[in-house]
């Protein structure tokens, strides 16, 4: 059985639920290796909670809340990865006023990993995003935006592998098509390359040349689109290319009760994950690997 035979998705609001047969006891065994994956998406600026009197999310969100989570989780795993699917800026004052330099400052005092890039990090222009992504202690990574005649250029990287416990974790970025959705004055020279096309490289890439035991893909793309748009989603995404474990997504919102499953082109299961937005829940998904690689996962959203 071959580590993506083998993987077994599940999701619960707020508790792990083991699916396929298997029960929690499978893994608490002393050869498993436990890798946690924390993420976010579509924070948009939101560092504070909600008020009290909000008609909808009454005290829910706020950095403070997720720093507080995050660091339990981190006591409770010790190979953690923080992963965000991009629209870290643009949604109250605070962006407006410090044009997105305390959003990369909490991100870093949140020890996030790897974000990939939103149509929302264009809103002050290619060169204020710039500005902004140098002072970024964790990767950017997006490799279907090509930023050589602008001033992103080696700002960026197309994938990064992080290695947990001798576990090699993959990890690539994708970007939605700008034209349309950003003003041209803002992208500027920015070119979008096909996102599928990409993501088989890539995905093909750390397969094969960076000997990758999990390949995730953060995704700005948009979760699903009505049936007449061209644009590409994630589910369309997951069923055209092989390789990739998990989608973690943004873009549409999407809160996710629990994660999607879908067939790859080689009918290999692919989940996909989206909290939805405002940093009202943090997604987490637990990968269980034994002596051979072969992987078993728990996710779980948490409302924060």
């Amino acid at each position: 059985m071959n580590r993506r035979d083998f993987l077994q998705k599940t999701a619960s609001g707020t508790a792990f639920v083991a699916l396929g047969g298997l029960s929690l006891s499978s893994f608490t065994g002393n050869d498993l290796k436990r890798l946690t994956i924390l993420h976010t998406n579509d924070t948009h600026s939101h560092i504070d909670p909600f008020p009290s009197d909000h008609g909808k999310y009454p005290n829910q969100g706020g950095v403070a809340k997720r720093k507080t989570l995050i660091d339990k989780i981190r006591k409770e795993s010790k190979n953690v990865l923080l992963l965000d699917a991009g629209d870290m800026f643009q949604g109250t004052p605070y962006f407006n006023y410090f044009g997105g330099e305390l959003e990369i400052k909490l991100m870093n005092m949140l020890q996030y990993d790897a974000t990939t890039i939103g149509n929302h990090e264009f809103d002050n222009g290619v060169g204020g995003l710039a500005s902004q992504v140098v002072n970024a202690n964790f990767d950017i990574l997006n490799a279907n935006y090509d930023f050589k005649n602008t001033v992103m250029d080696g700002l960026t990287k197309p994938y990064r592998v992080f290695i947990k416990d001798g576990i090699r974790i993959g990890v690539f970025g994708l970007g939605v098509k700008l034209a349309g959705l950003v003003n041209k004055r803002e992208y500027g020279e920015t070119v979008f390359i096909n996102p599928v096309e990409v993501a088989q490289d890539m995905s093909r890439i750390l397969k094969e040349q960076e000997k990758c035991d999990l390949i995730i893909c953060l995704s700005h793309l948009g979760y699903k689109y009505d049936i007449a748009s061209d644009n590409v989603s994630d589910l369309m995404l997951a069923s055209q290319t092989k390789n990739i474990d998990l989608i973690i997504g943004g873009h549409t919102h999407t809160f996710l009760d629990k994660p999607t499953i879908v067939k790859n082109s080689e009918d290999k299961d692919v989940i996909i994950n989206q909290v939805g937005c405002f940093g009202l829940v943090l997604g987490q998904i637990d990968f269980f690997f034994d002596t051979s690689k072969n992987s078993s996962t728990l996710t779980k959203n948490i409302i924060v």
